[in-house]
């Protein structure tokens, strides 16, 4: 981190907001070497939480400065290790509250851009909107004056963001663990005016779970990402050998390549596994059922689940 960026973030921290002079300095200094470190996006945590002021040009700045360096400080690019997510969190939290929309949108942002994320970041943004929604207080409301259990339409564009994010348990797979928040957050605001979005979320939440279906590695680790990007760095002289002696080999081993590169053999059939997705299981059929008469009656929005479904069917 170069003493000019800390000089500019001491200075701005100082009177509680940042001129456009000041984050053009930043951006100047922050991706002079084409990279974020962990010590600069730390710094940019610690401005955040001293300005008065976040304006649209900030709050741009910070969501894709530190997505930069959680997603792409260390090698395999694009993937949040279970050590990057603590690490965010604990700067989320370094004052014991989600004090800022700036920073819910920063984890929801690594969420959509990453392509793998540990299940422990969204689960956390998922229970930070909860207790929100519960409380009627965070950086989704304006100061905490809304009734207490409405849900916002603020909420609903974050909670349909990170449930069908790239980075979650799969590409637009709802979870278990979703579909039940999504159960919670009906059977406390139901007598509320929530928004608009609402109705819509929760249907298509919960179909998601029931009907949908996740390819088994659609989700490769941050560990296996780095093996197989490391065998491909290692090996992609011998590779290219290989291909080289094949090709000038190739009038005697025309007849074989059938056998070693010929049709695939056994491919995952997509069609097949989707529609067995889109069957309900017994176990998913008791889940909903649980889940429905949990209260000992049956809602309006739970009415037109039951409805898509059969329309569905």
């Amino acid at each position: 981190m170069t003493t000019q960026f800390t000089a500019v973030a001491k200075a701005a921290a100082a009177d509680g907001r940042i001129t456009a002079e000041e984050l053009l300095a930043l951006r100047r200094e922050g991706w002079g070497d084409g990279i974020i470190t962990r010590a600069e996006a730390e710094t940019l945590f610690e401005l955040n939480r001293a300005l008065k002021e976040r304006s649209p040009e900030w709050c741009d700045f910070f969501v894709e400065a530190v997505g930069e360096f959680v997603l792409n400080g260390t090698p395999p690019r694009l993937q949040c290790s279970d050590e990057e997510a603590e690490w965010l969190i604990a700067q989320i939290e370094a004052n014991g509250v989600v004090e800022s929309m700036v920073e819910l949108e920063c984890m929801v942002r690594v969420l959509e851009r990453a392509e793998n994320t540990p299940d422990r970041l969204k689960a956390y943004v998922l229970s930070v909107v909860e207790r929100e929604v519960l409380s009627g207080t965070g950086p989704t409301r304006c100061g905490g004056e809304l009734a207490a259990t409405r849900i916002t339409a603020a909420e609903c564009r974050i909670i349909r963001r990170v449930i069908f994010a790239s980075g979650g348990h799969g590409p637009a797979a709802v979870t278990r663990f979703d579909a039940e928040m999504l159960f919670r957050l009906k059977d406390a605001t139901l007598a509320e005016e929530n928004a608009d979005e609402w109705g819509d979320l929760f249907i298509d939440g919960v179909l998601n779970y029931l009907k949908g279906f996740t390819l088994k590695h659609a989700q490769l680790s941050h560990e296996r990402r780095r093996e197989l990007e490391a065998f491909v760095a290692d090996n992609q002289a011998s590779v290219g050998r290989f291909f080289g002696r094949m090709v000038r080999e190739a009038p005697k081993a025309a007849n074989h390549f059938g056998k070693v590169f010929g049709k695939k053999q056994g491919g995952p059939d997509y069609g097949a596994e989707a529609a067995a997705g889109a069957a309900i299981t017994d176990f998913e059929s008791e889940w909903l059922d649980k889940m429905i008469n949990a209260d000992g009656e049956v809602d309006e929005l739970e009415t037109r689940l039951i409805e898509r479904l059969a329309a569905e069917d």
